[in-house]
């Protein structure tokens, strides 16, 4: 099963999308600037590219991932103000 979803921050939209994959869900936001996603994301291989990348975990859908909060980010969404601990609803208007 996938679920899309398009929402709406500010003037500009977040791409979402959850799938299942083996026995977890991939979730992930994706705006202009950067993306979320969950514990698959590989934060090594996103550094590697510079970029904006935030990880959360815990999630497996796409509602669960908006009432997140960061687990950890690459070095370019460090650079761009992004924090662990941060609401991914506010992290949405930084990478949309």
């Amino acid at each position: 099963m996938v679920t899309f979803k398009k929402i709406k921050v500010g003037k500009k939209y977040i791409q979402a999308l959850a799938m299942k994959l083996g026995q977890k869900n991939l979730v992930v936001l994706r705006g202009e600037r950067g993306y979320m996603m969950c514990g698959y994301l590989n934060l090594t291989v996103a550094n590697k590219f510079k970029e904006v990348a935030i990880k959360v975990t815990g999630v497996a859908t796409i509602e669960d991932a908006l009432a997140a909060r960061v687990h950890s980010c690459a070095l370019p969404a460090l650079k761009m103000g992004i924090r662990p601990g941060q609401r991914v609803r506010d992290v949405l208007k930084i990478i949309a």
